[in-house]
């Protein structure tokens, strides 16, 4: 019965056998044997765990501590909302940062649109008489036309991205 006793206060108060142990000024071994009933603490001792654990001394020699569920349930509940809370905090920050690249992506194929046409082709005007022009004048043209056909679904996907990742709060 004392042993189940402070093994159940002790939980309930939130500390470890070591914890105790300091609080005693024992060994973790000691409160261990208590609490498996391999030994008995002295009266005085009986005091200063009472003392430490905030409970009277007949309620350590009384009968067996019922642990308070609802005590363990409010502390359940707190800790699931801090998690909860912390979740929500990720999701929020990984929200954000989505919608800054999403929009970073428009930005950019907004520019690369316009530089393309100051630029109006240019190496269209290119000597392509030289093999090494020719090859880079041919993959520049693949590249602006499979831009030019690519970009604007890119640019409307993304647009839409940002659209569903905007959250009023």
């Amino acid at each position: 019965m004392l042993n189940e006793n402070i093994k159940t206060l002790r939980k309930s108060k939130g500390l470890s056998q070591e914890e105790l142990a300091v609080k005693l000024n024992v060994v973790r071994q000691t409160i261990s044997k208590w609490e498996n009933g391999l030994s008995v603490p002295d009266s005085d001792m009986l005091i200063s765990i009472s003392e430490a654990l905030e409970t009277p001394v007949s309620t350590l020699l009384g009968e067996s501590v019922m642990e308070p569920e609802a005590d363990a349930l409010k502390a359940i509940s707190e800790k699931l909302e801090v998690i909860n809370l912390q979740l929500a905090q990720r999701k929020n920050a990984r929200r954000k940062v989505l919608r800054g690249l999403l929009i970073l992506l428009c930005v950019a194929i907004a520019v690369i649109f316009a530089a393309l046409t100051a630029l109006n082709s240019a190496y269209l005007s290119w000597d392509y008489s030289d093999p090494e022009m020719a090859v880079a004048g041919t993959i520049f043209h693949g590249l602006e036309w499979l831009f030019v056909r690519i970009a604007p679904i890119i640019f409307a996907g993304a647009a839409v991205g940002i659209f569903l990742t905007w959250r009023k709060g």
